[in-house]
């Protein structure tokens, strides 16, 4: 019982050294009889937002704890929160990069590009992101990469914006 402990604490440990915060730990101990002995099973279940720290965290515990210590692969799957700020982010984007083409466009034409007149979201799409128990295949028959591409989340975003050019003229009237 006191190793299992041991090994508890130190997975915790070992996580919150990495950046995981306690609310994303869960700990389940199972304390039984079995004939003449008791057996102890513990199970951690960590919830990471950061691929790159779930390998670390991984990677030392099979290094250090070794056979005594069972690691099951990942399950991937999105918040809503992560999902919408990934619709926000790609949003931006596009007017960002509408803006851009507009400024070259009047770049060719020697005029200025001014404020916006008109920004509209015309159409988000999304696609991919499928958690793991939405897969027709057991997760298990895929490789990682293959889980972590079917779970990975794709949108894109088509917006109209209209934008103000500025004339020669408006520039002379500041200057003056």
């Amino acid at each position: 019982r006191s190793s299992v402990s041991r090994r508890l604490q130190y997975i915790a440990h070992s996580a919150r050294q990495r950046g995981v915060p306690e609310e994303n730990m869960t700990v389940t101990e199972d304390f039984s009889r079995v004939e003449n002995t008791y057996q102890m099973e513990a199970e951690v279940c960590i919830t990471f937002s950061d691929f790159g720290k779930m390998q670390s965290v991984c990677n030392l515990l099979i290094e250090k704890l070794g056979s005594s210590v069972t690691i099951s692969p990942p399950h991937f799957y999105h918040t809503p929160e992560a999902l919408d700020t990934l619709r926000r982010q790609v949003c931006v984007a596009a007017v960002g990069n509408t803006r851009r083409k507009a400024q070259e466009v009047c770049g060719l034409f020697g005029q200025p590009l001014g404020k916006p007149l008109l920004i509209k979201e015309e159409e988000t799409k999304e696609w991919g992101g499928h958690i793991d128990s939405d897969l027709s295949h057991s997760p298990d028959s895929l490789t990682l990469q293959e889980r972590i591409q079917s779970a990975t989340a794709y949108a894109s975003c088509r917006v109209f914006a209209v934008f103000e050019i500025k004339g020669k003229e408006n520039r002379r009237k500041r200057l003056l």
